[in-house]
């Protein structure tokens, strides 16, 4: 297992898992991981039934949003994002790298914060991410002109809270 990256109190990243990191990831007190990974993404990584299969063992909730870098913005991945993100419980999401779950992350976060924040907790975690602003801002637009008013994005947007970023 990489380095985990931590986004906020719930939240972290990190690179690519493989089965015994599961028990780990779990023993460090996550109860969700996330895999951005499509399948067959690298010859030696684990298929999504198997990261499946020994999150369960480990006690975790899995959940599998395969990502390219052309899907990180597109409103099926960071509609999903939102949702898996939200709730109870600590969430490691992961990647080859982290960087694209990391980059999911924000551009889901920036439907309920200003983009300059999203990408100070990404700079305090590790990430260089300036580039990715344009995009984080146009999310935060996207969650303004979007009609999803009892989406959990929209109902945070609208009373400044954010369902992804906690300090609890």
């Amino acid at each position: 297992m990489l380095p985990i990256k931590r986004l906020s109190d719930r939240m972290s990243v990190s690179g690519w898992l493989n089965e015994p990191d599961f028990e780990g990831v779990r023993a460090l007190g996550f109860d969700k991981v996330i895999n951005f990974r499509p399948d067959n993404e690298a010859r030696n990584q684990i298929a999504s039934t198997e990261a499946h299969a020994a999150a369960q063992s480990a006690g975790l909730q899995y959940v599998h949003i395969p990502v390219t870098k052309h899907d990180l913005f597109t409103d099926e991945v960071v509609a999903k994002a939102v949702a898996e993100f939200g709730g109870d419980g600590r969430v490691l999401a992961y990647c080859a790298s982290g960087q694209r779950a990391a980059i999911v992350w924000a551009a889901a976060t920036a439907r309920s914060l200003p983009a300059d924040e999203v990408l100070a907790l990404l700079h305090d975690a590790g990430f260089d991410l300036a580039f990715i602003r344009d995009d984080l801002e146009a999310q935060s637009d996207r969650a303004r002109w979007s009609s999803g008013a009892d989406s959990p994005a929209a109902e945070a947007a609208g009373n400044g809270a954010s369902p992804l970023v906690t300090t609890a």
